[in-house]
């Protein structure tokens, strides 16, 4: 088994944690560190480990190896979202990286008020941009928005099969989406968070912008359906599937 320790040889660069700190002893420099979790393959668990060695680590982990991790899992969407010019993403990487690969699920009196399904990690999920105007009203769908495939926990009970998604918006602070939220006075969630990035919430139900064809989209039936934008530009929903019999049925709504 791999081991951080493993890592402590000749001392290139000082840790900003403390004097007790084991990586007082010397560590490998950036570029070996990235030169080994390349080849790797940027796994998400040993990059999380390296992120609680110390605040040195943390630092390089947040700004070098999370977003390395992001592109080798989705350049072309990682390549749309900087294309603009900037050379970072709304929320950092490591809440990027988040959403890539986990589903946040859901607690009792939480904020999709359903029964507990825990959070787990999603390693192969699919981001669509063309699913993603399919949440979007009309005069919304000039913005970029990256949903995934529901992920799906089906037999729960009263709720029946339970389908989350996940996205993110190239941009989201100039978005028409974030004005037109701002113009109809929507309200913060007032006791929940983005589980990505910790930002406030917008709850997209109450400021009645969900389209049909998003429900259209997942699957799902049209009344249960709901999601919330954060202020990063993350998007998280539920919604209630339908049986597969019927939605093979359903007809992409325009």
């Amino acid at each position: 088994m791999w081991h951080v320790q493993k890592m402590i040889i000749t001392k290139q660069y000082r840790c900003i944690h403390s004097a007790s700190c084991m990586c007082t002893k010397g560590h490998l420099s950036e570029d070996v560190i990235f030169l080994l979790l390349q080849h790797l393959n940027w796994n998400p668990k040993i990059i999380a480990t390296l992120s609680c060695a110390c605040k040195w680590f943390d630092d390089l982990v947040k700004r070098v190896l999370w977003k390395e991790f992001c592109r080798t899992r989705a350049p072309k969407m990682m390549h749309d979202l900087q294309s603009s010019g900037s050379h970072s993403v709304d929320g950092n990487w490591s809440a990027l990286a988040k959403l890539l690969i986990y589903c946040s699920g859901c607690k009792k009196d939480g904020l999709f008020n359903k029964i507990y399904i825990p959070g787990h990690f999603a390693y192969r999920t699919r981001f669509s941009r063309t699913s993603g105007k399919s949440f979007l009203l009309p005069n919304c769908r000039s913005d970029v928005l990256y949903v995934s495939d529901p992920c799906e926990h089906l037999d729960q009970g009263e709720e029946g099969d339970v389908g989350f998604f996940r996205g993110v918006f190239k941009s989201f602070a100039t978005s028409k989406v974030r004005k037109m939220l701002i113009r109809r006075g929507a309200k913060f969630h007032p006791t929940e968070f983005c589980p990505y990035c910790k930002g406030k919430l917008w709850s997209m139900l109450q400021a009645k912008m969900i389209p049909q064809s998003a429900s259209c989209r997942l699957g799902a039936y049209e009344d249960c359906i709901e999601y919330y934008v954060c202020l990063n530009g993350h998007v998280l929903g539920v919604c209630t599937l339908l049986p597969l019999s019927d939605s093979e049925e359903v007809s992409e709504f325009d």
